[in-house]
């Protein structure tokens, strides 16, 4: 009896696998992802899982008439090839979160007549959940007002790091390890103002900008904490009283669970526009503050930061937004559907 785990791509994806998979541990769980995007580079050699499979996929999206024939070619092959792995393994229900990486064990899964398990990471729906949801045994929202399951899978360690926010001493900017040129060139619009109100700067950069954002602080005189890439995300937020950030769902829920209050830049070529209306959930509860790419206004943000009272509000409420037994809740559901079935 076992429990396939797939999806991915990207690193949003593949943190909510990495999440609930901690609650499994000694249990006999199974990953099925890709060739492509991080998958490897998260799982490969991740021994929690019994057994790894990575499978030749790409996205169908975004590509001309005969890049879409070869990747639903090479669908069709993964999911003759997920079946089978199916059913040697004696599975009794797959977790699935969304991605090009998830299709071929899903649609696997819903041939092989094994309950599927969907987690919609965002507040707009990705395609292939969306088209998946009819046949899934149980669809997991954080946005979904009727999800069995509403708090948001994520480590342990972004609620032990947690504390209340009352004035702000750090500011950190999170742009990802991609980087993102906008979240730099806020923070080093801001940065002459943030020194004369003695704040220190942390600011992930993006590993390919490390060099160039150094490089401007040094010309404007002015002392920050660079980064890249960083495993202890969870010590780094936990440092800062406010943060300026992206708004992809596990950085956004992460946030949360850290009670950092965050304003919000989303990445206007998403999906679905799904950033904007992932900071729209926390800002219509009051929570977070939320700017387009193209109106940021950096006297608004300096005004958002010097109001303390407003600011650990937000901290102390952030606190009943998201539970921390959200990964176990659906590691739960998980084996009690394993049992089942």
């Amino acid at each position: 009896m076992s429990i396939v785990m797939t999806g991915g791509g990207t690193g949003g994806h593949l943190a909510i696998i990495r999440a609930v998979k901690e609650e499994l541990k000694g249990k006999k769980i199974i990953y099925i992802g890709s060739t492509s995007g991080q998958d490897k580079s998260w799982f490969e050699h991740d021994n929690d899982f019994e057994k790894k499979y990575f499978l030749q996929t790409r996205g169908v999206v975004n590509q001309g008439i005969f890049g879409k024939i070869k990747s639903l070619w090479m669908l069709a092959c993964t999911v003759v090839s997920s079946y089978q792995i199916i059913k040697k393994e004696n599975v009794k229900v797959v977790f699935c979160v969304g991605g090009f990486s998830a299709a071929p064990a899903s649609i696997a899964s819903v041939l092989a007549r094994v309950p599927l398990v969907i987690h919609e990471q965002n507040a707009v729906i990705g395609s292939l959940n969306r088209r998946l949801m009819k046949y899934a045994k149980v669809f997991i929202s954080s946005y979904v007002e009727d999800s069995p399951i509403k708090s948001y899978p994520i480590k342990k360690e972004f609620f032990e790091n947690a504390r209340l926010r009352k004035s702000v001493k750090t500011i950190l900017f999170l742009g990802g390890s991609q980087g993102s040129l906008s979240i730099n060139n806020i923070a080093l619009s801001l940065a002459p103002w943030l020194k004369n109100e003695s704040i220190k700067i942390i600011h992930q950069a993006g590993e390919k900008n490390i060099d160039n954002v150094k490089k401007r602080y040094e010309e404007i005189g002015i002392e920050a904490d660079v980064f890249g890439f960083a495993n202890n995300m969870p010590q780094i937020m936990s440092q800062a009283d406010i943060a300026v950030a992206r708004s992809g769902a596990s950085t956004l829920w992460e946030l949360s669970a850290n009670n950092l209050p965050t304003v919000f830049v989303p990445y206007p070529y998403a999906a679905g526009d799904h950033q904007f209306f992932n900071a729209k959930f926390l800002v219509d509860q009051n929570l977070a503050f939320i700017f387009r790419e193209k109106k940021v206004d950096i006297e608004e943000i300096k005004n958002i930061i010097k109001d303390s009272k407003d600011l650990e509000a937000k901290s102390k409420s952030l606190k009943k937004v998201i539970d921390k037994n959200g990964s176990k809740q659906i590691a739960n559901l998980l084996l009690k559907l394993s049992k089942q079935s």
